[in-house]
């Protein structure tokens, strides 16, 4: 029996993605969406920039090694998906920070010995 040869990573992030960019058209159509010109015109220039060059950028800047979409490009993706999907542009709401916990029952702080900390 011949071993399996290791996944190319490569190949299948530009699959995702180029999956992806479908997906999100497809989303569009179906929910009967608008998309303006410059989305449309979006998914299009980056479908066919990561068909031919295997990626959508070339700043190395952009984006992580390996990756077809750079990091706005995907945030953007993400943008498209969910006017798509009709859901608001709000995202999550924001999460109240925790309250700061109180000393436990019984702690007493030990009185400062003065200087640094209390260290000579």
């Amino acid at each position: 029996m011949k071993p399996k040869a290791p996944p190319d990573r490569y190949a299948a992030a530009k699959r995702a993605a180029l999956n992806a960019l479908r997906r999100a058209g497809r989303a569009a159509e179906r929910g009967g969406v608008k998309l303006s010109g410059w989305e449309g015109e979006f998914l299009g220039s980056v479908t066919e920039r990561v068909k031919t060059y295997g990626r959508a950028f070339a700043d190395p800047d952009k984006g992580a090694p390996g990756q077809p979409l750079s990091v706005m490009q995907t945030v953007k993706l993400k943008e498209i998906v969910k006017k798509a999907k009709g859901e608001t542009g709000a995202s999550k709401p924001a999460k109240a920070p925790k309250p700061r916990q109180t000393p436990a029952k019984g702690f007493k702080p030990r009185p400062s010995k003065g200087g640094f900390g209390g260290r000579r």
